[in-house]
């Protein structure tokens, strides 16, 4: 067995088994030392002192070129990803099962490859029978994409190196499994052990890779969480099985903005993008009725109009109910505590439920304003003005907070027809014409003036 280097040289970084006066490499005296362990702990089980190579280190002002992109052709998907799909990446998507994951990558790998790029559709859930029946659906039969059905991971690696493509697709990653891991594909091991794999191969040979992933039953993406750290991006398809409105969110991303998202429609054809999502989401809106309310939200770098909506009605329970569909359960709560215990307004034996029309899933603070305009108006049956919009950020005092993005809130909201806005008292406000502005300094009087409920 060969010795640890315990010795190395101070002029060439020769390493020996022991000490001597001259190094033998150079041929400088005197210039061999012991060098120290890099870890300490159980032979064999760490580093010991074996030396590595030196890695080359930059400075913060060296500007290094940003990575060449490929756009896809679709607004909403390049929007997504950041402006395209970025070389030698491996991107991460999650979906409830039947969303359309498959049919959304079939469409992206079809468009990639029109634009010159070589792609790969690798399949461990389908034949290659069943993805060229999606294809023929969907009208993209004609387009350069090469498909596999493999599950194991040792062939798929080999005909990617053989092939080189540009992009891979893999679909999905708990199908994959690994003949080093004495485990069942699916498990943690195996789909850990596949996506370091793939992500590393990617990034080694200059390949995009995306990632098809399941979801558990709270909505997270299954095994472990270590392969949402792995990959560069991670995207989740959202949406309602029975609505034809899909939305693909960027969760993390290295190369752009997170929390964007891209809006679809379900189509006879294939995922159609949706260019207006504020009109679409408000298309369906009827006549003024009570509990609904327009809020002017942000998604990522979008603003977006959305309808939501509630229903007070007596419970016939000793405890009451709270449905949330689009929004937190624990930001309701706290909603309607605040109503009850700053404004006067209780909901004590009152079933509440509240939705975001649509399919769409809110998670800025700045639809408390509206989320506490539709639960007062459907508690008092009263309507608000139909050209009306509203948002802002409710405190547990009752105040009333700013939010960001307050011009291009108003500017999405006069662009779609709408004439007032009901936000927070603003300190610096520039006019934005069209469009009146009622402010609001807290909630109680917010529920007064509108209402006339305290």
């Amino acid at each position: 067995m060969a010795k640890d280097l315990s010795f190395s040289c101070n002029e060439c970084g020769a390493g020996f088994s022991k000490w001597s006066g001259r190094c033998d490499a150079c041929g400088a005296w005197n210039s061999i030392t012991e060098d120290k362990a890099l870890s300490s702990g159980p032979k064999g089980k760490t580093l010991g002192g074996m030396r590595g190579k030196p890695i080359p280190l930059t400075d913060l002002e060296t500007q290094e070129k940003e990575p060449p992109r490929t756009t896809a052709g679709v607004g909403e998907l390049d929007r997504v990803l950041g402006g395209g799909l970025v070389k030698a990446s491996a991107l991460l998507v999650g979906g409830d099962p039947g969303i359309g994951k498959s049919t959304l990558l079939l469409q992206a790998a079809a468009r990639f490859a029109r634009n010159g790029l070589k792609v790969i559709y690798i399949s461990g859930e389908e034949s290659n029978a069943q993805v060229q029946m999606r294809a023929r659906r969907l009208g993209l039969e004609k387009s350069p994409v090469l498909l596999a059905s493999e599950t194991n991971l040792r062939d798929i690696l080999t005909t990617l190196e053989t092939e080189k493509p540009d992009l891979a697709i893999i679909d999905s990653i708990q199908t994959m499994w690994a003949d080093n891991v004495d485990s069942a594909p699916g498990s943690v091991s195996q789909v850990r052990s596949s996506a370091h794999e793939l992500t590393t191969f990617a990034k080694r040979n200059g390949m995009a890779v995306i990632m098809v992933g399941h979801v558990t039953k709270e909505g997270a993406i299954a095994g472990p969480r270590v392969v949402e750290h792995m990959v560069d991006t991670v995207l989740y398809f959202e949406g309602e099985r029975g609505h034809q409105f899909r939305i693909l969110r960027s969760v993390k991303n290295r190369f752009g903005p997170a929390d964007e998202i891209g809006v679809f429609e379900m189509t006879g054809k294939g995922l159609a993008e949706v260019k207006n999502p504020s009109a679409l989401f408000l298309s369906e809106r009827g006549a003024p009725a009570p509990g609904s309310v327009v809020f002017a939200g942000f998604e990522g770098t979008r603003p977006m109009l959305c309808e939501i909506q509630a229903l007070v009605a007596p419970s016939p329970h000793s405890q009451p109910r709270r449905s949330v569909v689009g929004w937190d359960g624990g930001r309701l709560a706290m909603i309607l505590a605040v109503l009850e215990s700053r404004c006067g307004v209780p909901f004590t034996g009152l079933d509440v439920y509240l939705n975001v029309a649509g399919g769409l899933r809110i998670t800025e603070p700045a639809a408390d304003l509206a989320v506490a305009a539709a639960l007062v108006s459907a508690r008092e049956d009263a309507a608000l003005p139909a050209d009306a919009a509203i948002f802002g950020e409710i405190s547990l005092s009752g105040a009333l907070r700013p939010v960001v993005q307050t011009e291009n809130r108003l500017k999405e909201a006069q662009k779609l027809g709408f004439t007032t806005a009901i936000i927070p008292q603003q300190a610096k406000l520039p006019a934005v014409s069209g469009i009146a502005l009622r402010h609001a300094t807290d909630l109680a009087g917010f529920v007064e003036e509108i209402f006339g409920a305290q």
